[in-house]
């Protein structure tokens, strides 16, 4: 029998063995009572338990700090400890992570202090947990010690250590202790690496100003380093929530539109910053730049259009958007719907959209696959927002958009009704 099943044998700590040697005589009844053998067995039985006992102590550990049992592990390890046995690195950091999952901070800040005592080395992983668990407490002071800890005693962990403790910090909005980090890392020799410098990007548009984060932007570039997919939505959010298209189609100009690792997003966010602005000339003329590009046109690409077309009344525009993406076999979405129900349903049309819905398909089941920051800059139809309000309030029930659009029309029937009564 393996420690696993052991452990699953002794669920509540009174029935446990009070010492270590009783636990030994049950671990070693157990394995002969299913008939294991090996070489060591020939020689005795009183031999036979020793090595794998202390073998298998670490995943005996690991078994109880999963079954909420996580005084058991330490008693475990503090009587190994005591009789000198020849523990494992893998035993303190399990046991180590079992308090600080459980959260036992207390306990796991003892045990980092026995593994800074001793030869033990933590783990990557380790040290993460330790830093996300620190932050979330807000303690910020406690990450920066352990850092030191980690400088004096690990120091081919450092690298790792000073990109964790960066990441830690950006992501509760310690810029300054960030940027600190950071200087501390480069004074020890240890190069910036490209996830780190987009990591800043990150941290500076969710926490900082749009001066710093293009600040950060261009500290990225200098370093030679490009921009990732994540960065760049990053930074495109920043600009988008500030209202700021201009700068936003001016950063995605200096990324390049030519980047064919990040698909149609630089171009769909271009285009998005003149849809913003309702500057339909270069709205279109953007758009038969980037097919001209050899970019092909996704069904984001499209409804950043349609709501445009839609919000300006362009009905004739619409029309030909929707008979483009029948041509390049584009499904609509929700969002593709709205556009075509609100634009009608403003102009007092919604008697004629049968004309518009002969090119699409409303008996199918709804689905809204555009990209989030459309709704960002554009924000969500009337049509849009009500569908999901009728489908959330309904879970249970199978909605297609014929039935969405017919509730939504008796809806503005009755508002309209209720209006001309006062």
């Amino acid at each position: 029998m393996d420690m696993n099943s052991l452990a699953a044998m002794l669920p509540l700590p009174q029935i446990f063995p009070a010492n270590l040697k009783q636990k030994r005589l049950i671990f070693s009844h157990h394995r002969r009572s299913v008939g294991r053998t090996s070489a060591r067995k020939d020689k005795g039985e009183g031999s036979f338990v020793d090595d794998d006992f202390y073998a298998d102590h670490s995943q005996m550990i690991k078994k109880l700090s999963e079954r909420r049992l996580p005084v058991l592990a330490q008693e475990i390890f503090w009587e190994l400890k005591s009789e000198g046995s020849p523990l494992k690195n893998s035993t303190l950091s399990t046991l180590m992570e079992s308090y600080i999952d459980g959260g036992r901070l207390l306990q796991a800040q003892a045990i980092w202090e026995e593994m800074l005592n001793s030869s033990f080395v933590p783990s990557v992983n380790l040290i993460s947990k330790l830093f996300h668990t620190f932050g979330k407490m807000g303690r910020f002071d406690d990450i920066i010690k352990v850092l030191d800890q980690v400088k004096l005693r690990y120091s081919h962990l450092l690298p790792e250590a000073f990109s964790l403790a960066i990441s830690c910090f950006g992501k509760h909005g310690q810029l300054e202790l960030m940027e600190n980090t950071l200087r501390e890392m480069v004074s020890s020799g240890f190069p910036v690496n490209s996830a780190t410098g987009n990591s800043f990007i990150i941290h500076y548009s969710i926490f900082g100003s749009l001066m710093e984060m293009e600040t950060a932007y261009g500290r990225l570039k200098r370093s030679r380093f490009l921009i990732e997919k994540e960065g760049i939505m990053a930074m495109a959010f920043a600009y988008l929530r500030k209202r700021k298209f201009y700068r936003l189609g001016e950063f995605l100009r200096d990324v390049g539109l030519g980047r064919r690792n990040v698909g149609n997003l630089l171009w769909n966010l271009l285009l998005l910053s003149y849809a913003a602005n309702f500057k339909m000339k270069s709205l279109q003329r953007e758009f038969l730049r980037m097919v001209e590009a050899g970019f092909h046109p996704d069904l984001t690409t499209f409804n950043i259009r349609a709501l445009a077309f839609s919000r300006m009344d362009l009905l004739w525009d619409l029309h030909l958007s929707l008979e483009h993406m029948e041509h390049v076999k584009i499904e609509p979405d929700l969002v593709t719907y709205g556009c075509v129900v609100d634009a009608y349903v403003d102009r007092r049309l919604g008697r004629n959209l049968d004309f518009a819905l002969s090119k699409m398909n409303p008996d199918q089941t709804p689905v809204s696959l555009t990209e989030s920051f459309v709704f960002e800059a554009l924000g969500k139809g009337d049509f849009h927002m009500s569908s999901e309000a009728f489908m959330q309030f309904q879970r249970q029930k199978k909605w297609t958009y014929r039935e969405l659009i017919s509730l939504y029309l008796k809806r503005q029937y009755r508002r309209d009704q209720v209006f001309w009564n006062y």
